[in-house]
């Protein structure tokens, strides 16, 4: 039975695009349909199905292919793992068009060194990216995660469950947020123990409430006790 080249490609966001590696596969000899792909997982992240789909596609003799090793992993104990398996079984790896041999001390030592500067070049993204937050933090560019409901809103949604007039889950219907963010906001309330006075007059309330058009539309504008 002939040898068989099974290919393997990734990118780590769902943004990006796998044309280009589909391509460069394609003129190494691999056929579109033993391609297997990962979308939106990282290359430190080892539970990714398209990964082991190939791997499980792969009989002894056969040759894994990747366009770049960063493609496979990003961490050099990953790397070892991964050449660990494909040399126990009998399979080769083709690195751009380079084949290395696992059972070749030479073809294993290439390997270890491409793996190390994978993981190296993983660690500089991240610390180019920590100091990017820091930066834009230092900038007030940075804010964190923003609040689901204004202040007013909040204010109106624990004026509305302390009028007893509608459960937790149609508030949050009403709202448009998840029922844990009701939650929080009512116990927020009854920890400051400031709910009644936030509430606001008709006059005073200029609010937009998300949720389906005209629901409750009445109901946004009683704010009275």
């Amino acid at each position: 039975m002939s040898e068989l080249l099974v290919a393997y490609a990734r990118c780590s966001t769902d943004d990006q695009d796998l044309t280009a590696q589909r391509e460069a596969l394609i003129a190494l000899g691999v056929t579109p349909e033993r391609i297997y792909v990962d979308h939106g997982l990282t290359g430190t992240n080892r539970a990714r199905p398209g990964l082991r789909e190939a791997t499980a596609a792969c009989r002894t003799g056969d040759t894994l292919v990747v366009t770049k090793l960063d493609r496979l992993a990003r961490s050099l104990p990953d790397a070892r793992d991964i050449v660990d398996e494909l040399t126990q079984r009998g399979i080769k790896l083709n690195i751009g068009g380079s084949v290395h041999d696992p059972t070749d001390p030479i073809g294993r030592l290439l390997f270890n060194v491409l793996a190390m500067i994978a993981e190296f070049e993983a660690d500089l993204g991240r610390l180019r990216t920590r100091e990017g937050m820091k930066v834009a933090r230092a900038k007030g560019r940075l804010r964190g995660k923003q609040p689901k409901l204004k202040p007013a809103q909040e204010a109106h949604l624990v004026g509305l469950w302390q009028d007893g007039q509608h459960t937790s889950a149609e508030l949050a219907d009403l709202f448009g947020v998840a029922r844990s963010t009701v939650y929080r906001a009512i116990k927020r309330a009854e920890a400051t123990g400031t709910a009644a006075t936030q509430r606001q007059s008709p006059g005073d309330m200029t609010m937009t409430v998300r949720g389906r058009p005209g629901q409750y539309k009445d109901t946004l504008h009683r704010l009275g006790p």
